[in-house]
This record gives structure tokens, sequence and C-alpha cells, in this order.
């Protein structure tokens, strides 16, 4: 770790909760590596299709209660 780094931790560490959740927030932003395009495109295909099946009803909606407890047995 370089000094430089050091120093922003040490100094980082000073702050209250919220702000050095923020400046963690603010950090991970910036090293965000953008997904493809084509990866975009087709997760907005794929968020259009699941909303026009909730809006024709066709769609098996399933409570969180219920989705947790299947996860739960699933995983047991």
């Amino acid at each position: 770790m370089s000094d430089l780094v050091l120093a922003l931790s040490q100094q980082a560490q000073t702050l209250c909760v919220q702000d050095r959740a923020r400046l963690a927030e603010l950090l991970l932003d910036s090293i965000h590596v953008s997904p493809d395009k084509a990866i975009d495109d087709a997760w907005d295909a794929e968020l259009l299709r699941r909303i026009n099946e909730v809006d024709r009803g066709v769609a098996v909606l399933v409570s969180a209660e219920d989705a947790f407890a299947q996860v739960r047995r699933a995983i047991q």
C-alpha cells in the first residue's frame, strides 16, 4: 500500500459512519466498469418481456415470503 493510500485511509477512518459509507460508494463507482452494451440491451429486452407478461396476466407471481421459503428449502 502506498503512503498516500495509507494516509487517505487513516484520514477517512476519522469520518462519521455515513460519510465513510458515502466515500466508499464514490470510490466503488469510480472503478465500476460499465458492462458491454449488448449485455445492457439484452437485460432491457428481458425486463420488457417480463413486464409485458405481468401486464398480460400470464406471469406467475410469487410473494417475497414464498420466494425466500423456496430458497431456504433449496439450500438445506
